[in-house]
């Protein structure tokens, strides 16, 4: 299939799984705390507050298996593993950021909103 073939607006397109992986609010905040380079799991934990261990564990697997993430285990006792974007994660962090610029650029005024819609 060509780029063009694919249509995430159909439910069984795997351009909607990939989609939906790069939306989930674990996988955006998972990429953008391995932007600064490798890191080990349990600084990537530290960084994504409120992720479950199960869920890190999950988040990283399925970015590792899109190839947005690299998984390399040291042989050492105990054994060292770090996580790190892949050039294609990489690419994908220059569309995230404005993504999470905005987010906190436009916060007040969401919050604003979001009091207004309440207070109804």
């Amino acid at each position: 299939m060509s780029a063009l073939e694919y249509t995430p607006y159909v439910a069984d397109c795997p351009s909607r799984q990939l989609l939906d992986r790069i939306g989930d609010r674990w996988s955006v905040l998972t990429i953008g705390s391995l932007v600064d380079g490798p890191q080990r799991y349990s600084a990537i934990a530290a960084r994504v507050q409120g992720v479950s261990q199960k869920m890190l564990t999950q988040t990283l697997r399925a970015l590792e298996r899109d190839g947005l993430v690299t998984r390399t285990v040291y042989p050492e006792i105990p054994p060292h593993v770090e996580y790190e974007l892949t050039e294609r994660g990489r690419s994908l962090r220059t569309v995230l950021e404005p993504l999470e610029r905005w987010a906190t650029e436009h916060m007040d005024d969401v919050q604003a909103s979001r009091d207004q819609y309440d207070a109804r």
